[in-house]
């Protein structure tokens, strides 16, 4: 009998094996395909995001005020601050006010330009000149006067040599008797800020305050100088700005930062600047830094300013200059600003704020508007003792800062986007961010020290760079006096003219006390150096 059990087979089996796996090698192309059509897409998404972002830099508004429509108890930063809510008036609606209540439009002058009180007046009285009458040839008598208008007139500054003469005197009786010698007393000039050097205390301020607070660099300040009948060049007075900076100033700056050492909270930030002439060996396109450190709170003693030029961005700078500080920092994220032995570090909200204001879609405004409802509360507790104010945050902020964190930790934000970008940075921040909220003293953001590094950023655009590390050091020391002046209303100019002019001859290096009385918040620079 003959076996037919293999003819009984299916004759197609081989052929449906082989189309089984074209199926499976076709289904397994479409995954893949698929996964990178998904990245493809995501890539896109990305780019097309970033250009927005770019475009808007570019061509949009750079302010950072929120510009959308948020839901019911969820308002904008600005909200609860008239200055925002009013409309933007234009210069000719601003010169004049509208009544309602009276048919014709009355205008209302109001002047942009005025001269302070207390400013030298000069009359000019304008007679006619012919007194006598057309017609009866009799002398008129005057019967009123009016004040037609008043102008600012400006009187050049001029320059005077000054010459320090000592005189000695010699008693004539003593000088007849033979027994003794002669007294002689002599006249003592006072020190110069430099010596040997045509600079007197009023051309090193002048030089120091067109610089550091009108921004006017060094070489363009020569042709005025010149103008005044002072014949030098840029380098003569970059040397007087070191030489002064380092002799007079440096010691009141010593001072500064041991009252700031000693405080509780600071605020820090930095930014970059050039150095031609680096020790380090690096080019001097080569970034060098300028940091600063700001101290603000009212309760204790006044504000501080101080500048640190540096080499680098390295968290080594931070260490050194902070050495001996026990307490908070209020700064950005940074990496720096962690893990040093007696300091927390308090992020800063103004910060997330941006990164979630670059993310321009439905959830970085979700974003923005959870940092505005942290603001607006901010401004209600802004006047309240530092206990009361932890007291309110504990209550109305912290449940605002734990939602948000929930909300970006458990919402999807992946990839390379701005979105993401802003969800990684916050979480990153998590503990720095909460810091606020259990020290009433801890503001929520660095907005102090972001600006008060204005003035470096602005002087940089002007003066470009710094020829040596000396010179670097002589900005750093100028702008933290300067600053430091500003927010104790002190006359810059005024100021530094009289530590010019009283340290030289204080011996303040071997009597460091003295330097007390010459802080811009002490009795003695405020009643005699104040705006």
């Amino acid at each position: 009998m003959v076996n037919t059990s293999s003819n009984n087979k299916n004759p197609y089996g081989k052929l449906i094996r082989l189309l089984e796996e074209q199926l499976a090698h076709s289904n397994q192309q479409n995954k893949d395909l698929s996964k990178k059509l998904d990245q493809s897409t995501k890539q896109i998404e990305a780019l097309t995001e970033q250009i927005r972002h770019l475009t808007k830099l570019l061509y949009g508004s750079k302010s950072e005020k929120s510009k959308y429509n948020v839901p019911d108890g969820q308002g904008s930063l600005f909200d609860d601050d008239p200055a925002f809510s009013e409309p933007e008036h234009t210069e000719e609606q601003s010169q004049q006010t509208i009544s309602y209540t009276v048919v014709r439009k009355v205008k209302s002058k109001k002047r942009n330009d005025s001269l302070h009180d207390g400013i030298e007046v000069e009359a000019i009285h304008h007679h006619p000149k012919n007194t006598i009458c057309d017609c009866c040839q009799g002398q008129m008598i005057e019967i009123g006067s009016t004040l037609v208008r008043e102008e600012a007139k400006f009187i050049p500054a001029k320059m005077m040599k000054v010459q320090h003469i000592e005189h000695a005197y010699e008693c004539k009786d003593c000088k007849v008797d033979s027994s003794q010698p002669a007294q002689i007393k002599r006249g003592k000039a006072p020190q110069p800020a430099i010596q040997r050097s045509i600079a007197s205390p009023s051309v090193l301020a002048k030089v120091i305050y067109d610089k550091f607070a009108q921004y006017l660099p060094l070489y363009r300040q020569v042709k005025e100088w010149n103008r005044y009948g002072l014949n030098t060049n840029d380098k003569n007075l970059s040397n007087w700005v070191i030489r002064v900076a380092h002799d007079w100033l440096l010691p009141v700056y010593e001072r500064m930062k041991e009252l700031m050492m000693a405080k509780s909270v600071l605020h820090v930030d930095e930014t970059y600047g050039q150095i031609i002439n680096r020790s380090d060996g690096k080019s001097g396109q080569a970034n060098a830094y300028n940091w600063v450190f700001r101290s603000v709170l009212p309760s204790q003693g006044p504000t501080m300013t101080l500048f640190q030029s540096a080499l680098s961005r390295a968290r080594s700078v931070l260490e050194s200059f902070i050495e001996g500080f026990s307490g908070t920092i209020v700064c950005d994220g940074y990496s720096a600003y962690d893990k040093l032995e007696g300091v927390n570090f308090a992020n800063c909200w103004a910060h997330v704020r941006r990164y979630w204001l670059k993310a321009d879609s439905k959830n970085g405004r979700i974003g923005v508007k959870y940092c505005d409802d942290l603001y607006r509360l901010e401004r209600q507790f802004k006047r309240l003792s530092p206990s009361k104010r932890r007291k309110k945050r504990q209550k109305y902020s912290k449940p605002i800062v734990e939602e948000f964190l929930h909300w970006v930790e458990t919402s999807p934000f992946y990839g390379k986007n701005a979105l993401a970008k802003a969800a990684e940075y916050t979480l990153n921040r998590a503990n720095g961010l909460k810091l606020f909220l259990n020290d009433g003293r801890i503001e929520m953001d660095n907005n102090p020290a972001e600006n008060a590094i204005r003035p470096n950023v602005i002087g940089r655009k002007n003066w470009l760079f710094s020829v040596s590390e000396a010179g670097a050091k002589a900005n750093a020391i100028c702008l933290s006096i300067a600053e430091t002046a500003k927010s104790n209303g002190v006359d810059f100019y005024e100021y530094i003219k009289k530590l010019f002019t009283d340290l030289p001859n204080l011996g303040v290096q071997q009597n460091p006390e003295i330097l007390d009385q010459y802080m811009p918040w002490s009795k003695m620079i405020q009643a005699e150096c104040s705006k």
